[in-house]
């Protein structure tokens, strides 16, 4: 099969595409025939190295987060799945491997594609979902009734995270760009702040939660929006202490995440406020509860009008590192 693999860590890293063996699967997996697989941010931060101390690879190693396809054949004790049923999943972090032709996975990572749903929109949503459900759920344990801030919430994780939180109850802002207002508005935003024109952090105050897309940045001007007792999650600024507590990394580990988030959590301490950081976790099960919301809302992701094959699986990184895409960039198979 075919498969885009990424040979060494390097700042200008380029995947190469090559014919390697089709994996066998365990008695736990089943095996994919892979229809579409997103292209994400999080392909840049693992191509150049920057996340070798939350997951280092054995190179060389098959690229690839979030995916859709159809079930090829099933292990000996998996019953959820039969051959033919059609799934979604973001690939395990310790086991990516989404630009192929075919993947393993385990059955209990995996989840039947939502019934509005279909394999473009589907390979578009997995990754973006689970870090949205996590980071709310898990993270920030949001309360109904209180307000979120998504800061840069005009992407495709904005597309996903408003009607999840707006599910759970939650009054939602959002600051980002104008072309997306009216979208944003259709999602039932409570209210629309376009970075053109406004400065969030001179009309907002007191907010419950607020999560980061835009990285180190805005730090200062997202702690000046919340409350004293608020959390503020990133999906950009780095990892701290708690982010290797919660993940039980090694003694060393603990202290080099210590050190790399001391400066982000001393300012949080200062403000009353408590700072997270999100790695997302593959779970079948959590996205099968985010189906029922996206098959009960009817939320449909946007997906880029550029196609590409996995033959061309370097322009379409470029297009997602340096270009403007206009929803998540796929490679069709």
């Amino acid at each position: 099969m075919k498969a885009a693999q990424l040979d060494r860590y390097s700042k200008d890293f380029t995947l190469n595409v090559r014919e390697v063996p089709v994996p066998a699967i365990n008695d736990d997996e089943v095996l994919v025939k892979v229809k579409e697989a997103a292209v994400n941010p999080l392909e840049k931060l693992i191509g150049t190295g920057s996340v070798k101390l939350i997951q280092d690879y054995d190179l060389p190693a098959t690229m690839g987060n979030e995916f859709s396809g159809v079930v090829d054949q099933v292990g000996s004790n998996v019953y959820d799945f039969q051959v033919g049923d059609s799934i979604y999943a973001r690939m395990p972090l310790n086991k990516i491997g989404a630009f192929a032709e075919y993947v393993a996975i385990k059955a209990d990572e995996i989840s039947l594609l939502p019934t509005n749903l279909d394999f473009k929109t589907g390979a578009a949503t997995a990754l973006t979902a689970l870090t949205a459900y996590q980071g709310l759920l898990e993270d920030l344990q949001v309360e109904a009734g209180k307000t979120l801030f998504i800061a840069g919430g005009s992407g495709s994780f904005g597309q996903l995270a408003i009607p999840l939180a707006k599910s759970m109850g939650l009054k939602v802002i959002v600051s980002g760009s104008s072309q997306f207002a009216d979208q944003a508005q259709a999602m039932g935003v409570d209210q629309y702040l376009p970075y053109q024109t406004e400065n969030y952090w001179e009309k907002l105050q007191n907010i419950d939660y607020v999560i980061d897309t835009l990285g180190p940045a805005e730090f200062d001007h997202e702690l000046a929006v919340l409350k004293p007792g608020g959390r503020l999650l990133s999906l950009k600024t780095g990892p701290n202490k708690k982010f290797a507590v919660d993940h039980n990394f090694s003694f060393a580990k603990r202290m080099l995440f210590t050190l790399a988030g001391a400066k982000y959590d001393k300012k949080a301490q200062k403000k009353g406020v408590s700072y997270h950081f999100i790695f997302v976790r593959s779970s079948g099960d959590q996205l099968r509860q985010i189906s029922r919301i996206i098959e009960e809302k009817n939320i449909v992701p946007s997906v880029d009008p550029n196609t590409f094959t996995i033959e061309e699986v370097n322009q379409a990184l470029d297009l997602v590192f340096n270009g403007h895409p206009n929803g998540k960039v796929l490679i069709s198979f």
